[in-house]
């Protein structure tokens, strides 16, 4: 029995599926590695990347293109350059590096790609943001004048700092500088009880896991990890990793801030960042300058540094604080980083081992520490009090010196000896034993700067 076929059905049906058939077309444009080693790669074939974009390798590897030349792009690897070989292939993401924001990164210690590192299970931000942002312009500023208070006396009344601004600790290894830092971290949780909390962030550049573990344990026992992130690239991670950590921390607290919000992030420190720049751009085979630091270096850190802003009431009055950190060898402040970082930061704390290693903590040389906004950031009371006080320090260290040399002085003189030893003795406080941010009690504290005056 011959078999009868509906042509017309069967043309209808192969019809129906051909008009149903989508080809989905995955259009990316990749290259081959043609040379890696040392956390860097050459790729051949991105013709069309951009600078900075992040660049996809097997094996899950991330990279971000820096150097664009002729014939090859030059990449910095995030992950393990051992996992990427001659020959694999390279894609394009068409995105630059981002990081998650929001209250959600809270109480977390993450990496600087915004994966958390504590264990604590994953994150799930509001947004996400380019750790690369522009710095808001001049018209959007206003100029600093709300105090942000770190707790620490000798600061709040010699070199106060404000809301907005940027104020640089900067020292030797070991005279407390991370302390400093720490100290004002602990203090901003009075904050938290006004309408106006700051948020904090803290990025460890190049520091050890132990010391990183220890300042998050720190904050966690004072109670302040509640309303601060820790961003950690520690010495063991790749170089890439480490120049893009404090961008990232900069983002986070720039989410605070255009949100109306107030935030205060600390790089400790900008000199290790420094020298991971410094890392790759050699691997890169970029024409070194001074120190073997590339020709960009200042732009590094004033790219970063000019993201710290007080905003106007037009773009939400919000405000980003940084506290940059920069370790000197053997007290030499006219080094290249220091020099760099001193010129775009509006004053510094200028931390002494001779003052350290004598029991006077915080360590800080009156005579070359210096706030740029100065008494626009006190409140009227503390600037009545504090007006001439580093200005007396200053000169009651250079008497204490010179007596040293002879014990025959007029009355004067020993009397300005005797008020700076009561002075300094006033301005002297313990670690993790910020004032309360109140400042009420600490102004009555100041009073007793009056009864230092010789009768």
């Amino acid at each position: 029995m011959a078999v009868k076929f509906d042509t017309a059905k069967i043309t209808e049906l192969l019809k129906e599926q051909l008009d149903a058939f989508e080809v989905e077309l995955d259009v990316a444009e990749v290259g081959e590695v043609i040379m890696v080693g040392d956390g860097v790669a050459r790729v051949h074939g991105l013709d069309n990347v951009m600078a900075s974009e992040l660049v996809e390798f097997p094996h899950n590897v991330f990279g971000m293109a820096l150097n664009l030349e002729e014939d090859n792009v030059g990449l910095v690897l995030f992950g393990e350059s051992q996992l990427v070989s001659e020959g694999d292939l390279a894609r394009r993401t068409g995105q630059v590096v981002e990081i998650g924001v929001g209250k959600s990164m809270l109480g977390r210690v993450v990496s600087p790609l915004g994966q958390p590192i504590d264990g604590r299970g994953d994150i799930e931000p509001e947004q996400s943001m380019p750790i690369e942002r522009k710095a808001p312009d001049v018209i959007s500023r206003l100029p600093v004048k709300k105090p942000l208070q770190t707790g620490l006396k000798a600061i709040d009344s010699m070199t106060p700092i404000g809301r907005g601004q940027r104020e640089l600790i900067i020292g030797d290894r070991q005279t407390g500088k991370t302390a400093i830092a720490l100290d004002t971290i602990i203090n901003q949780k009075a904050t938290h009880e006004t309408d106006s909390p700051v948020y904090c962030i803290y990025v460890a550049i190049g520091q050890k896991a132990s010391t990183v573990a220890t300042a998050v344990a720190e904050l966690e026992n004072a109670g302040a990890m509640e309303y601060t992130v820790v961003v950690a690239a520690s010495a063991s991670e790749p170089a890439p990793l480490q120049f893009i950590a404090p961008y990232a921390g900069a983002t986070i607290g720039e989410y605070f801030r255009d949100q109306g919000m107030h935030a205060l992030v600390i790089y400790d420190d900008l000199s290790k960042h420094a020298v991971a720049y410094r890392q790759m751009s050699l691997l890169l085979r970029r024409p070194p300058g001074r120190e073997a630091y590339p020709g960009d270096i200042f732009y590094l850190h004033s790219r970063l540094l000019e993201r710290a802003a007080k905003l106007n009431d037009d773009h939400g009055g919000g405000s980003l604080t940084a506290l940059p950190i920069i370790e000197t060898q053997a007290g030499d402040v006219s080094a290249y980083i220091p020099t760099n970082v001193i010129s775009i930061t509006d004053g510094q704390i200028f931390l002494e081992t001779g003052l350290f290693n004598a029991g006077i903590r915080p360590a800080i040389n009156p005579g070359i520490s210096v706030s740029r906004v100065g008494g626009n950031a006190q409140i009227k009371a503390m600037r009545k009090i504090a007006g001439s006080l580093r200005l007396e320090l200053a000169q009651f260290r250079e008497l204490e010196a010179f007596a040293k040399f002879g014990s025959d002085l007029d009355k004067a003189t020993l009397q300005q000896i005797t008020r700076g030893e009561r002075l300094r003795e006033i301005l002297k406080q313990d670690q993790f034993q910020p004032m309360p941010a109140g400042i009420d009690s600490q102004v009555f504290q100041e009073l007793g700067l009056e009864s230092a005056r010789p009768v």
